[in-house]
């Protein structure tokens, strides 16, 4: 008879060789769970919002309620978040459905992002905005050297902030929409082109990180008109050259995800996929981008994509997103300072 050891064996070994180039690990179910912090925060439910760590705050601003109105413009932030207060309630920028966000040099900075949904005037944009309140917003760039965006992902790498890939229009693109092109700036107005080309595939929705001296870019594809996601992992050293780490992830393809960086792992969680027709809510975690293993707790967050994930107070924290349907609740996770996976 097999033991319990000897069947996790077998997995393991089958789970290799499905994907290859990749690694899961079995994990041991953990006695710390997800704590539900604020069932109902005082803004109003959203997805593909902006959310920064600034000042010892968590902030969010921005976002998407529905596909035929203007994007929300209001900027919130909570230092505990249970309480959350608006600062502005009509910041300048236009474009906050999918931007990108991050907090940069002192200022909390909105780039890019979609306007006006489905309706006509529709448009992306390559906007660089910044603020050190919230209140007062700064533009330090009409219109960047890179193209009119959405979706894609930013780090701050090096002392540098980067914008790798993404795509010049939502609702109404095609693969040639797609960018896989890597930018890098040192005061958010000029920007320079690391590769027009990085050698992943070019994709939107997805996410990048980083964690021990590289960059990595992992999961996203496209929505529409064409859906494709993926769950491969590159990394890089200098954002121009970018090896393949991982083939296939253990965890499914997704775009919509959302990603952190906590106890010196990368975090992947949430997100859609159309094959299955679904959002996850599981949780997963990587040293190296290559070996994961899946965060298995009794108590989760329901399903969703699109929502916020901060690292803050030595907590990881997501909030708000679309599960159907639009919520706003806040939930957090901490993990002793001596957790061994």
């Amino acid at each position: 008879m097999v033991g319990l050891a000897g069947v996790k064996k077998i997995i393991f070994s089958i789970l290799l060789a499905v994907a290859p180039g990749c690694c899961f690990v079995y994990a041991q179910d953990r006695n710390v769970g997800w704590v539900l912090e604020q069932p109902n925060a005082d803004w109003q439910a959203r997805d593909s919002q902006g959310e920064v760590v600034f000042k010892n705050k968590m902030w969010i601003f921005g976002g998407w309620f529905n596909s035929y109105d203007a994007p929300p413009r209001d900027v919130w932030s909570s230092s505990d978040g249970k309480n959350w207060k608006q600062v502005n309630a009509e910041a300048p920028w236009l474009h906050s459905d999918l931007a990108m966000s991050v907090s940069f040099k002192n200022r909390m900075w909105m780039m890019g992002g979609w306007y006006k949904g489905r309706l006509e005037g529709h448009s992306a944009s390559n906007e660089v905005w910044s603020s050190k309140n919230g209140i007062k917003w700064k533009t330090a760039t009409r219109a960047a050297s890179w193209s009119p965006r959405v979706a894609a992902a930013t780090v701050v790498f090096k002392g540098k902030l980067w914008l790798l890939g993404g795509t010049e229009n939502y609702y109404f693109g095609d693969q040639k929409s797609l960018k896989n092109d890597v930018w890098f700036t040192s005061n958010g107005s000029d920007w320079k082109l690391a590769t027009a080309d990085a050698g992943w595939a070019p994709r939107a929705y997805h996410q990048a990180a980083v964690l021990n001296g590289k960059m990595y870019v992992f999961g996203g594809g496209n929505y529409v008109p064409e859906y494709f996601a993926l769950n491969d992992v590159w990394s890089s050293e200098d954002g121009v050259h970018w090896t393949k780490v991982c083939d296939a992830a253990p965890w499914h393809e997704r775009i919509w995800f959302s990603s952190a960086v906590y106890r010196n792992r990368i975090w992947v969680m949430a997100g859609w996929s159309n094959n299955p027709y679904k959002n996850w809510s599981d949780v997963w975690y990587s040293k190296d981008g290559k070996e994961w293993k899946k965060y298995n707790s009794d108590v989760v967050w329901k399903e969703r994509h699109e929502s916020s994930v901060f690292v803050f107070k030595d907590k990881l924290w997501i909030a708000g997103g679309m599960t159907p349907p639009l919520v706003n609740d806040v939930w957090s996770l901490q993990l002793p300072e001596d957790w061994q996976d």
